[in-house]
């Protein structure tokens, strides 16, 4: 025998989550007395009593006893429904409840409350009066009902804009957090292929590369908790890099490296961007081979000869895609490709401090 479990609709059974305190002390403060003032004075709520005499201030401190229940109780409905309804998945229901709570409490608790003033009073209920003042006190409701919706949903907005901006800024940072967890896994796939090569061909050469290597790698472990280095650090590493594919390729390969000058402590762009690019011209291209790194507009210029291989090295061909992918999340715009005949161009913008 089977049953069947029947999930409770959490929407409808269960109260939204309390919403962040009413800061409305100073706004009760001053219109709960002003309409306890202002609208028995307009109303015929008085009716023959003269002014300033003791019926008359009892009948004033009744006006504000009237304006408080009024008041306060139409704000505890508000918050409590708020809890329950919103305007944009029951705007219908919304409405509803609170022009119930407007007008079958309001009219009700302002009559009962004046019929108890004209008791206390000494002369018969003026029920012209007690219209008007009803009226004027359901127009003031729905007025400052309104005006308690319209500051709620401002507020709201700007709450969900916020929560919006957090989540954008949590999905990028896991972008780029990804991005950087490639950088190391593609560097050591393609040193690993170096690093056997030299292995097969030139054993003593294999030593002193991975000798080398555990520098460079240092470097790169270290700058993956960075989004931005230096250009200085980045030029340090791009020159323990040229070494070693020197040790590789001895004078097949040919770099020309432009002095950063002044620019090494003022650029920052992200870590490893330069030698991505190196590494990308050696794979792709016949050797022997000119690299030209140099800078301008802002950016710094890889250049290579284009001399492609007919036969690539195996590669997981994520270098020039990541590194695309880091310099927008982390500079709010990409690299420049420049495919060009006779040679192949990449520009890495930096910011400059």
């Amino acid at each position: 025998m089977s049953s069947t479990a029947t999930i409770p609709n959490r929407e409808i059974s269960s109260p939204k989550p309390d919403n962040p305190p009413l800061n409305d002390l100073g706004i009760r403060l001053l219109l709960i007395p002003a309409f306890g003032i202002l609208i028995p004075h307009l109303t015929g709520y008085f009716g023959p009593l003269a002014l300033f005499g003791p019926k008359y201030w009892a009948g004033l401190a009744w006006g504000n006893v009237i304006s408080f229940t009024i008041w306060h109780g139409n704000r505890y409905f508000l918050l409590r429904q708020r809890k329950y309804y919103d305007w944009f998945r029951h705007p219908l229901r919304k409405i509803t409840v609170l022009a119930f709570a407007c007008v079958f409490y309001t009219a009700p608790c302002t009559v009962l409350m004046m019929l108890g003033w004209y008791a206390f009073a000494g002369f018969g209920p003026d029920w012209a009066a007690i219209r008007l003042t009803t009226l004027a006190c359901i127009i003031c409701v729905a007025f400052i009902t309104h005006v308690y919706e319209t500051v709620f949903l401002i507020r709201q907005r700007e709450d969900d804009m916020i929560a919006v901006e957090r989540l954008e800024t949590a999905r990028t940072q896991a972008e780029l957090d990804a991005l950087k967890a490639q950088v190391a896994p593609h560097f050591l796939f393609n040193s690993l292929n170096t690093l056997a090569w030299l292995i097969e061909h030139s054993p003593g050469k294999a030593l002193a590369f991975n000798q080398n290597l555990a520098d460079v790698y240092r470097y790169i472990l270290v700058s993956r908790r960075r989004e931005l280095v230096p250009l200085e650090d980045e030029w340090i590493f791009l020159g323990q890099y040229c070494d070693l594919l020197r040790l590789r390729f001895e004078e097949n390969l040919i770099f020309d490296l432009a002095d950063p000058g002044d620019r090494a402590r003022r650029w920052y762009l992200p870590p490893i961007s330069l030698q991505v690019l190196v590494e990308n011209a050696v794979k792709h291209n016949e050797h022997p081979l000119r690299i030209r790194v140099w800078f301008e507009d802002g950016c710094v210029a890889v250049e290579n000869e284009k001399r492609l291989r007919k036969s690539v090295e195996p590669s997981a061909r994520t270098g020039l895609r990541t590194l695309n992918d880091r310099c927008r999340l982390v500079l709010g715009r990409g690299i420049e490709v420049m495919d060009e005949p006779g040679r192949f161009t990449v520009r890495v913008p930096v910011q400059i401090a």
